[in-house]
């Protein structure tokens, strides 16, 4: 049984500007996603922005996504998600690329495999998300401005919304002093 391809304006374009790279399209529960390969992205993104019958001018959000222990079958252990709005045509478009870790570590050791490149050059809105991306799974964006933590401290030792960092931390509070309303 073979999947249908999701009806989506903007998949013919793409699918005519670059029928040569490896472009594979889902829908689940009427969200389109085109899945690329992470060295194509930021080529088709700027297609996708640029192109005036796709017109994605806003970069609504720039997300990531852990797929360890997915049920279902995943090209790649994270995913590297732009959500892109076109506001002229009133049309939504998933842009995902996935990566699969190079090194066996939790630590903030930079992994070569989870790399992309940055869209900040296309929209200066995603400075701030690519580094909540960083900062949160590990996932570097080449030539990003100033790609350094924004959540947590520069010095934490993890990525915690990797699905192998456990529930409770690693005992990062324990040393905090508690300070109530009469210290302030």
């Amino acid at each position: 049984m073979t999947t249908p391809i999701p009806d989506h304006p903007s998949l013919a374009r793409v699918k005519a500007a670059h029928g040569d790279r490896h472009l594979r399209a889902t829908e689940f529960r009427g969200q389109v996603a085109l899945v690329v390969e992470p060295e194509d992205a930021h080529e088709i993104l700027r297609f996708l922005r640029d192109d005036p019958e796709c017109d994605y001018a806003l970069l609504a959000d720039v997300t990531g996504a852990d797929y360890l222990d997915y049920p279902a079958a995943t090209p790649g252990r994270f995913a590297v998600i732009w959500v892109l709005r076109s506001l002229t045509h009133n049309t939504l478009l998933l842009v995902k690329s996935y990566l699969d870790p190079s090194l066996d570590t939790e630590g903030i050791e930079a992994d070569p495999a989870l790399e992309v490149d940055s869209v900040c050059d296309l929209w200066e809105g995603a400075e701030w998300r690519e580094r909540e991306v960083f900062d949160m799974y590990g996932i570097r964006f080449r030539n990003h401005p100033d790609l350094r933590r924004i959540l947590l401290w520069r010095d934490f030792p993890a990525h915690p919304l990797r699905k192998d960092y456990p529930l409770r931390g690693r005992g990062e509070r324990e040393n905090y002093a508690v300070v109530d309303r009469d210290d302030a």
